[in-house]
Formats: C-alpha cells, structure tokens, sequence
C-alpha cells in the first residue's frame, strides 16, 4: 500500500516563506476549516480571522502555514516557524521540474527563463549547470528566501 506524504519546511516565516513555494509551484493556500471562501478570497485573511475568532493570539498566527496543490495531485506542504536559522546545507531538496521534455539550449533557455521568474519572487540563483549528456541534462542551483536549496531541473 502506498502512502502519501507532506513535505515540511522550518522557517521563520511560515507565511511568506509558503507565499513563495505557492507562488513556484502553482499551489493554493486552503481555507480554514469549514469555511467557504468566495472567489477571488483572500485565503491567508481568512486565517488570521479564523485564529482570531478561536482565541489564537495574535503573536502566534504566523507560526504555521501550509500549501496545497489545487489538483490534488502534488503532496501538501506544511511550514512550521522556527527559531533557529539554518545552518548547513539540505540534505533533501526539491527539484522544481521547469523544463520537462526540453534538452540542451532550448531546455536551458526554459530554466533561464524560470530562475527569473524566481529572482524577482525572491529567490537566489547560485550556480548553472550545464548539460553533460548523457547523465546531466543541465540544472540551475537556487536557494528559497529563507536560505533553502532547491533545484530547476
């Protein structure tokens, strides 16, 4: 039997830090439990009415914050607030699949093109790599706002 899975970032800022991944991967913020959201909602004001009205203080509305594929599809993926920075680099990351099907310059250009989209959302480029057939079809390096490697691929 299969299994599904959520992918859980530390941050130090939940909410921004899922406003970016959503924004990369074309994901959704879910509306509180029970609540309806009308087209065109803000999902994330309708979290902070719905921790307000349960009691959630205020200094703690920002500890959490998760994001969903609008499919169904993808996993979900949870950020969790934390207090301490990150300090090495990841040994997991995400490939962010930009180019499917695409090879050599075209599917580099597609990349290019992708990396900045990301750096104007706030992420860092850090290095390219090239194709090297027949194992390496090209990639671009990138870190998250919060520091966190990921992969165009």
């Amino acid at each position: 039997m299969s299994r599904h899975i959520q992918v859980t970032f530390d941050a130090h800022d939940p909410k921004a830090l899922s406003t970016f991944w959503g924004e990369v991967l074309g994901y959704v913020h879910p509306a509180p439990p029970g609540v309806e959201l009308p087209p065109g909602a803000d999902p994330l004001a309708a979290w902070d009415d719905f921790l307000a009205s349960v009691g959630v203080p205020e200094d703690q509305r920002n500890t959490r914050s998760a994001i969903e594929d609008p499919s169904g599809h993808g996993p979900r993926i949870f950020f969790q607030q934390v207090p301490e920075d990150k300090v090495a680099k990841n040994r997991l990351h995400l490939d962010v699949r930009a180019a499917p099907g695409l090879r050599g310059e075209e599917r580099m250009e597609a990349l290019e093109a992708e990396c900045a989209r990301l750096v104007a959302l706030g992420a860092t480029r850090v290095r390219r790599d090239d194709p090297e057939p027949p194992m390496n079809a090209g990639f671009i390096v990138m870190t998250d706002p919060e520091g966190n490697e990921f992969c165009l691929d």
